[in-house]
């Protein structure tokens, strides 16, 4: 006698599986550090997300005066900070400055010891304490008031002796720290180091600071590379491959060979560009009479072409989105150089 089937009771996961078998799925499971890093970046995100709500409230109207205040300054703006305040000091002066806010770090304690006389009237000191009660500052904060040097603290108590002797208090919101024991500076920190940033770029906007003023102030590495302009990276002169209109193929094939480049220009009477001959030109014409043919009859009329004050990075994306090698750079409708993509990789601008 055939006994009926017996029916098994629902998984929670998908009844044929996963692999097909039937088995419940597993959820995926992060290891322990995974789960703490995911743990720190929730804490942190909580301390902007408070951040910009205080921004959007009290702390706003501080930070509108404390801006006016740098604006209005004719010296520098002098950060200090004692532990991990002053480790965050540094890179806001570092960001001021590359910004066009001239700016620089004292130390609080060197500064009990000499580094007072770096400070002018003309200065504005901005000073972070998380507690605003750090002993180190007590004489930088005593020189601002006998100086009348204004003072902007970046503080989370707004009674603290710092607050109290300040000019403007940006009040930070108090936010429980990523560290588990509540000790170790970690959300506090990132919020004094977006509170600095914020600072910065509303006095980089305020001043109108360009992508050009930065380039002044960044002239080596990757950024200072991308701020180059055409004319710093084109070849000019015997370097750049041009021929008249009219001329044949085979001595344009010449003229390619020689400059290496896998292009040549096509000047017209009037010495302005007319087109362009390139690799992918001979290849779409290539034939036993090609170099019996003019230039005119396998040129690309009117090509792509940048000018030598374009951005080199602009030139680059230009490149990279019609899937060339080499642009030539006209002026007044006259070719004055070429660009070409391995000049763009030497200068670590590609």
């Amino acid at each position: 006698m055939m006994r009926s089937p017996v029916n098994k009771a629902p998984t929670d996961g998908d009844p044929e599986g996963p692999d097909g078998s039937g088995l419940p799925s597993v959820p995926h499971v992060h290891p322990a550090s995974v789960v703490s890093a995911l743990a720190t970046l929730d804490a942190e995100k909580a301390g902007l997300e408070a951040l910009a709500k205080a921004m959007a409230g009290p702390l706003g109207a501080a930070f509108d005066v404390a801006v006016a205040t740098i604006q209005n300054s004719h010296g520098r703006v002098i950060i200090t900070g004692m532990g991990k305040s002053g480790h965050v000091a540094r890179k806001i002066a570092a960001t001021l400055a590359s910004t066009g806010t001239p700016a620089h770090y004292v130390h609080p304690a060197e500064a009990s010891h000499g580094d007072l006389g770096m400070i002018t009237t003309d200065d504005v000191i901005v000073a972070l304490s998380w507690s605003g009660e750090t002993v180190e500052l007590r004489d930088l904060v005593e020189y601002s008031r006998r100086f009348d040097v204004p003072l902007i603290a970046f503080t989370s108590n707004p009674t603290s002796a710092l607050a109290s002797s300040a000019s403007v208090v940006l009040n930070l919101p108090v936010a429980p720290e990523a560290c588990p024991h509540g000790l170790a500076p970690t959300t506090s920190t990132l919020m004094q180091l977006a509170l600095g940033d914020a600072l910065a770029v509303a006095l980089l906007q305020s001043r109108g600071f360009t992508a050009l003023d930065f380039r002044q102030l960044h002239p080596g590495g990757k950024l200072g590379a991308s701020l180059k302009f055409v004319r710093d990276v084109m070849r000019a002169g015997d370097a750049v491959p041009l021929v008249q209109s009219g001329t044949k193929m085979g001595a344009a094939l010449v003229e390619m060979s020689a400059k290496g480049l896998g292009c040549v220009g096509v000047l017209s009477e009037d010495g302005s560009l007319a087109g362009i001959v390139t690799d992918g030109d001979l290849r779409r014409h290539m034939a036993n009479d090609l170099a019996a043919r003019t230039v005119d009859e396998i040129m690309t009329a009117a090509p792509r072409t940048v000018r030598p004050d374009q951005l080199a990075s602009e030139a680059l994306n230009i490149l990279n989105a019609r899937k060339i090698t080499a642009l030539l750079v006209v002026e007044d409708r006259a070719p004055v150089g070429v660009l070409h993509i391995h000049d763009l990789l030497l200068t670590g601008i590609a």
